[in-house]
């Protein structure tokens, strides 16, 4: 059992101000591994007074320093990335390997990318050549509310605190309570790249202590969160008294469409896509919309690929998946299964209960529902976990009209040999990103959504863009 009770406040590690403990779940076993304590008030005041008090130093820093601070976060990252691997793999139930690759590997990624964009980034540049005499300045928003999910923990740090440090902005962390272990590792991080004291600060608490402390903060310039609907929507309501920014990156309900003349692993790719992280990612392709000439051959192919999904341990080597993360997804998870069944969607792989041969852990069985609809709750709601729902279509119009009766829209996924279709189809449909054919999207490129997916963009630029204010000045004068 791991135990870590304090908390990163004004570059230093401190008592949290009242005893409130959390034990924290391995999800493979269902036995805690770790004890953490949850902020109170006082301990979220501490964090946001240190924030603001170092916000001018910050601010005023050149650029060109808090970039290179950046490049030394990423060596000792880099350092440290097996042990944040583990971290993740015990508290949140990523398989260690792919901890080891997707989930640790990504926030070296979007570390890189921030430092990339930086440095092509003009943060005081003129108005234009008709204007000699105005300038644009980029500055930080001030200070900023970080809240985190539990199933990309290191991705959502990083294109969080990346941005806001090169950005110029102090900031207070709120990991979710569910994976805060990688986090405090994170925050040693930190420590040891130099980061001004204050600047970065680390409270751990669920969502209703510290978060809602944070989003109704009166120095909180700004809340950057990652998360469900429910609480995005919460957390706007609570920062518009203060008319706070408020940068959102909420659910999704993916269609992935498959045309007749998609490559054959079209259907593979997709169904191993929405397996991965089993099932836990916003992004992931849970509506398969497929052409009827090829959709019997299609959900033959799926329920074959999902059964051969294994589920095990995520302390254990190899390619399988893991534990949903807690008892609570899972037990929501067996619900809305359970209402595909009845709502009359054909189960052709999977269902509800623990796969064979495993009898505790929150563990689920790689699930396929067919000849679904898109008024079904399995459909409609984000099920978070690896259950893919199929839909038949006929038309290119019948499949946009489906893809986009959701109130989500973060990635929709296409599939056809036919560029002008694709073309078309990436113009249409309502998402803030599209894929096609398997083409991941490049380096620095903004992760984020439309509706009740969220607002804001992630990543690259754009990530950087969402945490600094644009000031226009006339009578700019020769210096």
């Amino acid at each position: 059992m791991i135990e870590k009770r304090n908390f990163y406040i004004d570059g230093t590690w401190v008592t949290p101000s009242a005893a409130n403990d959390f034990e924290v779940i391995n999800p493979s076993t269902e036995e805690p591994c770790a004890v953490i304590s949850l902020g109170a008030q006082a301990d979220t005041d501490a964090a946001v007074a240190a924030a603001k008090a170092a916000l001018p130093g910050w601010m005023a820093t050149p650029v060109e320093d808090r970039i290179a601070l950046v490049e030394k976060l990423i060596g000792i990252y880099q350092s440290r990335s097996e042990d944040l691997a583990q971290a993740m793999s015990l508290e949140m139930g990523a398989p260690i390997d792919m901890a080891r690759t997707q989930q640790s590997g990504a926030g070296m990624y979007h570390l890189a990318n921030f430092v990339r964009a930086a440095k092509a980034f003009q943060f005081d540049r003129p108005l234009g050549d008709h204007a000699p005499n105005d300038r644009i300045i980029y500055e930080a928003v001030g200070v900023a509310a970080l809240i985190t999910p539990w199933n990309w923990p290191m991705n959502q740090v990083t294109l969080k605190v990346g941005a806001a440090a090169i950005a110029g902005c102090a900031m207070v962390l709120k990991p979710s309570e569910q994976s805060p272990l990688n986090a405090m590792i994170f925050a040693e991080m930190m420590d040891e790249a130099g980061f001004p004291a204050g600047v970065f600060n680390l409270v751990n608490g669920d969502g209703v202590g510290v978060g809602s402390q944070l989003s109704a903060h009166p120095d909180v310039d700004m809340v950057s969160f990652t998360g469900s609907t429910r609480a995005g929507t919460a957390i706007s309501k609570s920062a518009a008294d203060s008319l706070k920014k408020v940068h959102l990156e909420l659910g999704g309900k993916g269609a992935n469409v498959v045309f007749a003349d998609a490559d054959e692993k079209a259907v593979k790719r997709g169904v191993l896509h929405m397996m991965n992280n089993t099932g836990q990612s916003c992004n992931a392709p849970s509506r398969m919309l497929v052409q009827r000439p090829i959709y019997d051959q299609a959900v033959e192919t799926a329920a074959e690929v999902a059964s051969m999904v294994s589920v095990g341990s995520a302390q254990e080597e190899g390619r399988h998946i893991g534990p949903v993360v807690n008892e609570l997804q899972w037990n929501k998870i067996q619900d809305l299964i359970q209402k595909g069944i009845d709502e009359g969607a054909r189960l052709v792989t999977g269902g509800t209960g623990r796969p064979e041969g495993l009898n505790k852990g929150y563990y689920v069985r790689p699930t396929v529902f067919a000849d679904a609809n898109n008024q079904m709750t399995v459909a409609r709601e984000e099920i978070f976990g690896p259950v893919l729902t199929m839909i038949p279509f006929d038309t290119e119009e019948e499949a946009v009209e489906i893809a986009n009766d959701t109130p989500y829209g973060l990635t929709n996924y296409v599939q056809t040999q036919d560029g002008a279709r694709a073309n078309r189809m990436a113009r249409v449909l309502r998402s803030g990103m599209v894929e096609m054919n398997g083409q991941s999207r490049s380096a620095g490129s903004p992760f984020g959504g439309m509706k009740q997916s969220g607002n804001g963009r992630e990543g690259g630029l754009w990530g950087l863009e969402d945490f600094l204010e644009v000031k226009a000045v006339g009578g700019w004068a020769a210096e």
